[in-house]
């Protein structure tokens, strides 16, 4: 047996597996974001803790004899965070979130440093990312940052509480735009400009590579083998692919939770120098991964829900899913609730709803924001072919993926047919999993994918959808 996990945005989850990747156990529990100011995102990484905690109490309550069987552990997270620790690993402030835009001044101030940046680290500066918003804390809170002991990501905070040990492993923290992607290693002068040191970082380590044991009294509390080792792990999005199957160069999966990912790999390096992409290390050896992100996806669903004061979001997606409305007869949405990174780079951006009339309905507000992902998701796929990327096949996967509806309407707006596995929306913390039997030995992915289905273009969506397109875009001054 084998333990995943996944450390998202509005939930943990926490998943065991068997060595032929069946699902054996699962538990999950919310999380919440704050936004105290404008652009701002933020969580106490002492409610990870809490809900890491309550997983595995879970876990342990129902599923023991599974617990008992564990070999090895594997963490996912999301990426980008940046959490403050002081001399006694404790959390000196909230932690700042990958949507997180206030760093803005500090991404042009780090490009005026180094020409060479994008080259370097994968990728432009931009806000939701580390480094700058390391360099914010350094210029609009330096008490704090001179209190830090350790800079930690999310999933490594918990990794130190499991173990007592400060790792990373080397996909997830390319991602912060502190490393030298090429060499996987910390990139001193950078680090340097962000307001701390190597010291401060943590030793870094292979995806697959046992980083710690699991702490004597935790293992007692969970029911899991003394001296259970838990591996270097990676990123969500990195998790994901494993999880998925996407893991040689020319597979790519798109991952609907609370943002919308479009993640390939790629066996070549390919640095993002514009269109809002990032490339970082994969967490499968020798690959690495392109990303085009859209900031709120499954976060806009969320927020139609409340604005429509629906109490079951569940049961607003069957209706829009019941109605099937042609994208003709629904508004134009653009999903710009907390700014844009793929392909505007612009954490300033508005989200906008248009078209109403009296004749609208809650079905078609909803239908309307998923196609609004949809396009959104459309411009993604048009930065990564752009970049001369191969995509040979792509996966849906997140809660997202439970909509039918939400599958097609993407397929056609990107147009390349998309499979949607059963069970995807764990795919960080299956992925975690797997890296964790890699870590002890077995292969990464034992078995092929189980029940799937492989969701077609549609031709008369696909034309509806670009029609609507033309729309979308004029909401941003585009002329196409």
């Amino acid at each position: 047996m084998f333990l995943g996990l996944d450390i998202g945005t509005s939930g943990v989850k926490a998943v065991v597996i068997d060595a032929h990747d069946r699902l054996v156990a699962d538990a999950t529990a919310a999380l919440a974001v704050s936004r105290p100011q404008p652009l701002w995102a933020e969580q106490d990484p002492e409610d990870w803790w809490r809900a890491v905690s309550a997983t595995l109490d879970t876990l342990a309550a129902d599923a023991a004899k599974a617990m008992a069987a564990v070999q090895a552990i594997g963490l996912s997270g999301q990426m980008l965070g940046v959490t403050l620790l002081d001399d006694a690993d404790r959390p000196i402030r909230p932690a700042l979130l990958w949507n997180d835009g206030r760093a803005s001044a500090e991404c042009a101030a780090l490009e005026r440093l180094f020409l060479d940046f994008a080259d370097t680290v994968g990728c432009r500066a931009m806000p939701g990312f580390s480094a700058p918003k390391l360099l914010w804390l350094a210029r609009h809170e330096p008490a704090a940052l001179a209190r830090t002991r350790r800079v930690l990501l999310t999933k490594d905070d918990v990794r130190l509480r499991l173990t007592g040990e400060a790792a990373s492993d080397r996909a997830d923290s390319s991602a912060t735009l502190l490393m030298d992607t090429r060499a996987g290693d910390w990139h001193d002068d950078i680090v340097a400009a962000c307001g701390i040191e190597r010291a401060r970082l943590p030793r870094l380590v292979e995806s697959a590579e046992i980083a710690g044991t699991l702490r004597d009294e935790l293992a007692a509390r969970w029911h899991l083998p003394k001296n259970t080792p838990v591996v270097g792990g990676g990123g969500d999005n990195m998790c994901a692919g494993i999880g998925v199957g996407a893991v040689k160069s020319g597979d790519a999966y798109i991952g609907l939770g609370t943002s919308g990912v479009y993640c390939l790999a790629n066996q070549r390096f390919v640095p993002a120098t514009g269109g809002g992409m990032h490339t970082h290390r994969h967490a499968v050896a020798g690959l690495f991964a392109q990303h085009a992100v859209v900031l709120s996806a499954g976060e806009s669903l969320a927020w139609a829900g409340r604005l429509l004061r629906a109490s079951d979001l569940g049961a607003l997606i069957a209706e829009a899913e019941a109605a099937n409305l042609s994208p003709d007869d629904t508004p134009v949405f653009t999903p710009y609730l907390a700014g844009e990174r793929t392909p505007h780079d612009d954490p300033h951006l508005t989200a906008t709803l248009s078209g109403l009339t009296h004749a609208t309905s809650a079905t078609a507000v909803a239908q309307a924001v998923m196609e609004g992902v949809a396009l959104a998701l459309a411009d993604g796929h048009d930065a990564l072919t752009g970049s001369g990327a191969a995509i040979e096949r792509v996966t849906l996967t997140g809660g997202g993926a439970r909509s039918r509806l939400w599958a097609r309407l993407i397929a056609a707006a990107i147009g390349l047919p998309v499979t949607v596995q059963a069970g995807a929306q764990a795919g960080p913390a299956i992925g975690a999993a797997r890296l964790a039997r890699q870590g002890t030995g077995g292969p990464l992915i034992a078995a092929t994918p189980g029940d799937s289905q492989t969701v077609a273009v549609e031709p008369s969506l696909s034309e509806q959808l670009q029609r609507k397109r033309v729309v979308f875009r004029k909401h941003l001054g585009l002329s196409r």
